[in-house]
């Protein structure tokens, strides 16, 4: 078993409503690259990377020469063959070569009849819980314009009816900390016996961020996700908020988790299979983290089918995984996976069962997707189509919807 042959095609999946992030906005769907490994015998793996277009597609194509004849087994030297640290110093290939491991992992477990799972020393659970992610969103074809507390707290309801979470995280900073402070009481209050979570992406002030954090204190808090950036400032926040603090945003790589770890500057590391470079250097990360007990959580960065089938194999071998995963799947309105989308029983999702990782693409919709986005294009993620002349910076004071009560900053 060699690799015969490596294929990308970038596709746009719509989404219910465009989501409206403290960075910019999700302009009403999610740009993915699928990636194809073709071993000698026309058999394939699929992996999946965020982004696309043509030099997405062209990047990944480029990759062949390197891994032509290569044994899709063989993970750890496809990892240095991709990602060795002098070459990355010039290319950064970390989302390449996720999708291209997961794709390998795919194609061997094909193969050898195994889960992915399998090839990271096997499952420990066989479903993953999920948390709700609540967006602030623009309206869109009778769904979506959530923005006031009510709004956020009916559509956190049809949610959890609709696929059975008792988990909830609220994507704030795009408004006012006050508003969101008011918005997530006003959940709390709907769900007293629910799990929260905050992510502002990081964009709050530290007094910003501390001030938010005294505020939410009393509620029942998994953690305080990404209130203010970087390391330092993560540990300061830390050291004022009596809320275990998380980040998927400035601890992304081993050296970053080493400081993180012997400085005890961040309590939860959540996890992304592509982020963090494939789904073995994630489990990794897990590892590590629970050696020096701390626990994991799984990230979401805007899945079809093939991501969320590695992150619910990475979350059935964490054993540290005691909190919720996240995903964005809820807001897809189709996938590209034979079957259409993997449902949710009771806030979780099953590993999948079959061989690699379990999922099956289809070709129709592959076709279906390639061509849509071919009509609709990209989006600029840290723009934002309400805001068109608004650019992001950290921090940054939000300004508010007419709607939204425009407290000034403290």
């Amino acid at each position: 078993m060699t690799i015969a042959d490596i294929r990308a095609t970038t596709v746009a999946m719509p989404l219910e409503a465009p989501l409206r992030h403290a960075g910019g906005a999700h302009w009403g769907r999610f740009v993915r690259t699928i990636v194809e490994v073709v071993d000698e015998q026309g058999r394939s793996g699929f992996g999946e990377l965020g982004g696309g277009g043509a030099s997405a597609e062209a990047a990944v194509r480029a990759l062949l020469p390197y891994l032509k004849g290569h044994d899709p087994l063989q993970l750890e030297q496809l990892r240095w063959k991709i990602m060795n640290p002098t070459a990355s110093l010039y290319n950064n290939r970390m989302q390449l070569h996720a999708a291209i491991e997961m794709a390998c992992m795919d194609l061997a477990g094909k193969r050898l009849g195994i889960r992915a799972c399998d090839l990271l020393g096997g499952a420990i659970r066989e479903e993953i819980p999920f948390a709700s992610y609540i967006f602030y969103r623009y309206a869109a074809d009778g769904a979506g314009g959530e923005t006031m507390p009510d709004e956020i707290v009916a559509h956190a309801r049809q949610l959890k009816d609709a696929h059975g979470f008792t988990a909830h995280k609220l994507k704030a900073g795009h408004f006012t900390p006050d508003h969101d402070i008011e918005v997530f009481q006003a959940l709390a209050a709907e769900f007293p016996g629910d799990q929260l979570r905050i992510d502002p992406n990081a964009v709050w002030s530290v007094e910003q961020a501390v001030r938010v954090g005294h505020a939410i204190e009393n509620l029942n808090n998994d953690y305080f996700e990404d209130p203010t950036w970087g390391l330092e400032g993560m540990r300061r926040v830390r050291e004022a908020v009596r809320i275990p603090t998380a980040t998927n945003t400035v601890v992304v790589n081993f050296e970053q988790l080493a400081q993180s770890i012997r400085h005890t500057l961040v309590d939860v590391i959540l996890l992304d299979t592509t982020f963090w470079g494939g789904l073995r250097q994630a489990c990794k990360a897990g590892n590590v983290m629970e050696t020096f007990q701390f626990s994991a959580a799984v990230h979401s960065s805007g899945e079809l089918g093939i991501q969320l089938a590695s992150m619910l194999h990475l979350g059935a071998c964490l054993p540290n995984l005691t909190f919720a995963a996240d995903a964005h799947y809820h807001h897809l309105t189709d996938d590209i996976i034979v079957g259409g989308k993997l449902a949710y029983r009771d806030g979780k999702i099953a590993v999948p069962k079959g061989p690699g990782l379990g999922i099956e693409v289809d070709r129709d919709k592959l076709a279906q997707y390639a061509e849509y986005f071919r009509e609709v294009g990209g989006y600029a993620y840290d723009r934002d189509p309400g805001r068109p002349d608004w650019y992001g910076t950290v921090p940054e004071f939000r300004f508010a919807d007419p709607r939204v009560k425009d407290v000034p900053e403290r």
